[in-house]
């Protein structure tokens, strides 16, 4: 971490001289903006306005483009996200195993619906289309670990191991 001129660390100093590392690396070059925005998300978690600003800035792009881009991909978030990324699938062999009821717990414990964030930024809820784990159903990821063969019953023992 950079100083800065109290006794704290700056992370916000730190985010900011990395992204002028990200410019660096990619000035002048062509098709360049979704590059940027990635690594722009990689140090802040999201995209926050104020970066979206200098990331057109530097690539001399209007803002509409750039954020045409940010909201146009899936991979890109405009707000903070939590440190465990929770995807319920709602395929239909998880769907049909109780994969509803596994999401409605899961909202019912967090306290925040689905594509929400908790308050805290420890989960953020998501649910999708399928996990590719059908013989796991009902199946929900956390980060890159997979929780498979569910009840609505299992969601407080998985969610206190993330805590």
């Amino acid at each position: 971490m950079s100083k800065c001129c109290c006794s704290c660390s700056c992370e916000t100093t730190d985010k900011e001289q990395q992204l002028q590392e990200v410019f660096a690396k990619y000035r002048g070059q062509q098709g360049a903006l979704i590059p940027v925005l990635q690594a722009a998300q990689d140090i802040y978690g999201y995209l926050p306005q104020e970066v979206l600003k200098s990331i057109a800035a530097e690539l001399k792009l209007p803002i509409s483009q750039v954020y045409g881009v940010v909201t146009f991909y899936a991979q890109f978030n405009l707000k903070p996200r939590g440190r465990y990324i929770i995807r319920v699938c709602q395929g239909t062999a998880c769907y049909v195993g109780g994969g509803g009821e596994i999401l409605a717990e899961l909202q019912k414990q967090l306290g925040i619906k689905n594509g929400e964030t908790t308050e805290d930024l420890s989960f953020t809820l998501e649910s999708v289309a399928c996990l590719g784990a059908c013989s796991l159903a009902p199946v929900l990821t956390i980060n890159d670990d997979t929780h498979g063969r569910l009840t609505k019953n299992d969601v407080a023992k998985i969610l206190a191991q993330y805590e």
